[in-house]
């Protein structure tokens, strides 16, 4: 029998894990090692060579797209159909054995499945029924409850309220909810592993034929799964020795989402008769990014261990940029971007800027932007299409026009504030007969006290909040503006509130509005008298530029979640400071400190030929600017494995920097003019700012400073009217 194309395309601990004979293993496979070869390749060795039918495997991955390319590649490695194999998503897999099984299950034959939305608009049915106020229940944080009980296996009459009004007002919801979707022969995405489990675990016959069936179970990206997906997989393989589990404890990064790490990290105790495989041979990265990224996850202490290694070259080191600020660190990552694609040949969709929470990806899209080089935003909108920037800058539309009929429709009720589509259809029909806008309709409709009085007063509010920000924000600055809005709407609170896992990265977004709005107003001209109207105009008219379409070139920005799986030639790591990364939310929390530096890792191994990392040592977050300390995760690489890039384009070894980590580049002895790179320096309308490089001689010699209000200009040393501080 000719089984080369199954092996000979195999390292050796591939070849190892693929022919090996049946039984329990996990094969702990590092990024860039070939996991999903592994598992192709052992299905088609178990068909081809173990003579097993496909009906009697099992297969199991994360994403539909996955599922799809893996029966792809059997089937052109076989040459043949694989009918009857079992292969798809957690979810996938349940919903076909609940549909084969729907009476067993107790369920309608046609029952239907609940999305995400249809679950939420749900719940807020139930809300409005029981008179609770969404405030106060926010339907997105009951929402996230009932999914994470059902997560865990927890059904309302298996939680303990113990005395807690809390718990007990959201498992009265639990309950009500689970009545309602039983009513309407309905499941969400949970219940369809939930109701499958129960099913498996209750029913010992039914149980004994899927366990007879299957064979051998094979499961990608075991490190993912969460409580009711492990307890489904060890109900099915029971005390067969038939479980194939694929995954890499240093790239569990979903822990925010119910993945839990400890599934892998336990495995082995509870399957004791497993075999452990390492696939440790990388085929993405240079021997240097690999020594880097060992270093910086030998620091996680509960991970099972491995080393990747490559028999490519060492390749060039890592480049390490210590930016005076964000502005400056996102001009030297497109400065650089620049010159990789005009100089070296490389696609702009072969470099890629990764950063751990969306709000940072504002500067760069704004360099992007004015480089004229287009970009894409991947797994997410770009900043100006996000939704709470487009709902504050509603608000801000409306302090700027109040007849902007499509800014009254958006936030009106948002938050909610008691304004119900009956009220909002009986004013759209006031502005229609009347020839006005929405909000004159508003005001004729609370004069005329055409509203029952619950609506009258809450229309009211809403219309004196516009006025009163109106008058409040009449002498403040863009920033003062954008804050006094977002707090007097209470937007900040209403997106934490949502509990969907997003509100931190949202108010996040808002913070960077301010930060951009401040920005935007010191590059106006003096002549500029409706810089609120400027600045709604630069947003509309940037949400609709330099985004890549889905065939044009383009840079690839990412947040560090969104980029595992992928790989780039190019990668530019960026923000790596304590409190952004590791964030904030997880530097005292050792689990969670682990994760974050597994999400380092994944960053750093999506690199294959280059790794840029990045820090600022100022930095404007939450309306203050700060002195933040450089990231832990960047001490945790060997010096010698990084080349320290100066503002100026000259670089050293780390290893040789006196402080490389240190607050700031020590001073160098070249002049300009009188002033000194590193130099303190004071602008009469650009204010204090450091002397990043310079260029030229004598009088038309230009200087780059980095400024603490504007970010970095160049000026004519003859012109620039600069003074020297301390």
């Amino acid at each position: 029998m000719d089984v080369s194309n199954i092996l000979d395309p195999l390292n050796d601990a591939q070849r190892a894990a693929v022919s090996a004979a049946a039984g329990t293993r996990l094969v702990l496979a590092g990024a860039g090692s070939g996991k999903t070869r592994v598992l192709v390749h052992r299905i088609a060795w178990l068909i081809k060579v173990e003579q097993v039918p496909p009906w009697s495997l099992l297969a199991v991955t994360f994403t539909n797209k996955a599922a799809r390319e893996m029966r792809t590649r059997i089937e052109e490695m076989l040459d043949h159909p694989v009918g009857g194999m079992w292969v798809g998503t957690f979810h996938g897999l349940a919903h076909r054995f609940l549909r084969a099984h729907w009476q067993d299950a107790g369920l309608p034959q046609h029952f239907q499945i609940l999305d995400g939305d249809d679950q939420f608009r749900l719940i807020r049915r139930i809300l409005k029924a029981l008179e609770l106020d969404e405030s106060n229940w926010p339907p997105r944080q009951v929402q996230s409850f009932i999914n994470k009980q059902k997560d865990e296996g927890l059904r309302p009459d298996h939680l303990d309220t113990a005395g807690d009004f809390y718990l007990q007002k959201m498992t009265t919801l639990y309950r009500e909810y689970e009545q309602a979707r039983t009513r309407g022969g309905l499941l969400d995405f949970a219940d369809l592993l939930l109701c499958a489990h129960e099913l498996l675990r209750d029913r010992k016959d039914i149980l004994h034929h899927y366990q007879t069936r299957f064979s051998h179970i094979l499961v990608d990206e075991f490190q993912d799964t969460n409580a009711i997906q492990y307890a489904w997989l060890r109900l099915l393989s029971g005390s067969n020795d038939n479980l194939f589990a694929v995954g890499d404890d240093d790239q569990s990064i979903y822990g925010w989402r119910g993945a839990r790490v400890e599934n892998i990290q336990l495995f082995q105790r509870d399957y004791p008769q497993a075999q452990l495989v390492r696939l440790e041979q990388n085929y993405r990265s240079t021997g240097t990014i690999l020594k880097a990224a060992n270093a910086l996850i030998a620091h996680n202490p509960t991970r099972l261990g491995k080393n990747l290694w490559t028999e490519d070259g060492e390749g060039e080191p890592i480049r390490h940029y210590a930016a005076f600020n964000e502005v400056d660190e996102a001009r030297f990552v497109v400065e650089r971007i620049r010159g990789l694609t005009t100089e070296q040949g490389y696609r702009r969709s072969e470099c890629a800027i990764l950063y751990r929470t969306t709000a940072q990806s504002r500067l760069f899209e704004e360099a992007l932007i004015n480089r004229q080089i287009p970009y894409r935003v991947y797994g997410g909108l770009r900043f100006f299409e996000r939704a709470e920037i487009r709902d504050t800058l509603a608000y801000l539309r409306l302090l700027n026009n109040p007849d902007d009929d499509g800014a009254f429709e958006r936030v009106i009720n948002t938050p909610t504030r008691g304004i119900g589509e009956r009220t909002l259809e009986l004013l759209r029909e006031q502005a229609r007969g009347a020839q006005v806008s929405l909000w004159q309709a508003a005001l004729d409709t609370i004069a005329a006290v055409a509203l029952g009085p619950r609506a009258t007063t809450a229309l009211a509010r809403f219309v004196d909040l516009i006025r009163q920000q109106t008058a409040a924000t009449a002498e403040l600055d863009l920033a003062e503006t954008t804050t006094s809005v977002i707090k007097a709407a209470e937007l900040a609170d209403f997106y934490l509130k949502a509990k969907d896992g997003k509100g931190q990265d949202r108010v996040e977004n808002l913070d960077q509005l301010v930060e951009t709005a401040g920005r935007f107003r010191l590059e106006l001209e003096d002549t500029q008298t409706d810089p609120l109207g400027a600045f709604l105009a630069h947003a509309a008219l940037e949400a609709g530029e330099a985004q890549a379409d889905p065939f044009e070139d383009g840079v690839q920005l990412m947040t560090l979640h969104s980029a595992k799986g992928l790989e780039f030639p190019i990668v530019f790591l960026v923000g790596l400071e304590e409190g952004l990364f590791p964030h904030s939310m997880s530097a005292e929390d050792p689990a969670r400190l682990e994760e974050e530096r597994r999400l380092c890792y994944v960053g750093m191994t999506r690199a294959m030929h280059q790794l840029f990392v990045t820090h600022a040592e100022t930095r404007r977050l939450y309306g203050r600017e700060g002195y933040p300390m450089a990231s832990r995760f960047l001490r945790e690489v060997p010096p010698e494995l990084m080349e320290e890039v100066r503002g100026g384009g000259v670089s050293r070894p780390a290893a040789a920097a006196a402080n490389p980590f240190g607050s700031a580049p020590a001073a160098k002895a070249v002049e300009t003019g009188g002033f000194r790179l590193g130099q303190r320096v004071l602008h009469p309308k650009f204010g204090e700012g450091v002397v990043l490089s310079a260029e030229g001689q004598g009088a038309q010699a230009r200087i780059q400073i980095n400024f603490k209000e504007v970010g970095a200009k160049w000026l004519v040393l003859a012109y620039a009217r600069l003074e020297a501080v301390g």
